[in-house]
């Protein structure tokens, strides 16, 4: 029976189909945030795109410097959110360089430990999402561990939730372009990005890019179709870049 589950087929492990029960057999999708019905439509439901700038790309030892949360429902945006924060180390100049952010401009703000709750509460009721979404999730997930915070429900901090990232779906659609950077699909989708490298705007920019490339049929309107989409998506991907490394 877990076979007949898992294909969704109406059929059990002998091979016979039985079409009288297959509306009976449901899918289990993994990775879908807690709360939310794997036919619903993803649109419909609230969005989180996080964004973060931080010390260097390595979240084993660098820090988050700057945290933006813009939260998107039908299309709109609905909250959002920014936190300046200091790392506890310097920012090297050549990150300075990118997101402009100084040593200057954090030395007063709190510490991660400080704004952990607030940026949970944001989080919370959301299905998570980032533009290059595994850079963003090991930095928070570094983040609150260190803070020893409060994580329960908060589907952004759950390890077995998929977050919707826009890069794996720009990767797919926009194949034929040359750069999947955020500004570049921002451009060519004619979503205006204010300040790049910047926490709230970079998120409200990418959360508007997905919403975008929503539009196209090759996204799945469902949000449990939509993630296992995106897992294949996203493993195909990562099986090419392997092959062109090699």
């Amino acid at each position: 029976m877990t076979r007949a589950l898992g294909d969704g087929c109406g059929c059990f492990p002998t091979g016979r189909h039985y079409p009288g029960i297959a509306h009976l057999l449901k899918v289990a999708i993994r990775g879908l945030a807690e709360g939310f019905a794997q036919d619903a439509a993803w649109q419909d439901l609230d969005v989180a795109l996080l964004d973060v700038e931080t010390t260097g790309r390595d979240a084993s030892v660098d820090r988050v410097v700057e945290v933006g949360i813009v939260v998107g429902r039908n299309g709109d945006v609905v909250a959002r959110y920014n936190w300046l924060i200091h790392p506890g180390m310097p920012i090297p100049a050549e990150v300075t360089a990118i997101h402009g952010i100084t040593d200057e401009m954090v030395k007063d703000k709190p510490r991660f430990e400080d704004v952990a709750s607030e940026i949970a509460q944001a989080l919370r009721g959301c299905v998570p999402a980032a533009y290059n979404a595994l850079f963003d999730r090991a930095f928070m997930m570094g983040e609150f561990a260190r803070a020893k915070a409060d994580t329960t429900g908060i589907p952004a901090l759950t390890r077995d939730v998929e977050w919707v990232d826009p890069l794996v779906w720009a990767r797919d659609i926009q194949h034929d372009e040359k750069s999947r950077s955020l500004g570049d699909v921002a451009a060519r989708l004619g979503v205006k990005l204010e300040q790049a490298h910047r926490a709230s705007d970079d998120a409200e920019a990418a959360l508007r890019v997905m919403y975008a490339l929503g539009r196209d049929p090759r996204v799945p309107r469902a949000y449990g179709a939509m993630v296992q989409e995106q897992r294949r998506l996203s493993q195909a991907q990562a099986d090419q870049r392997r092959m062109w490394r090699s």
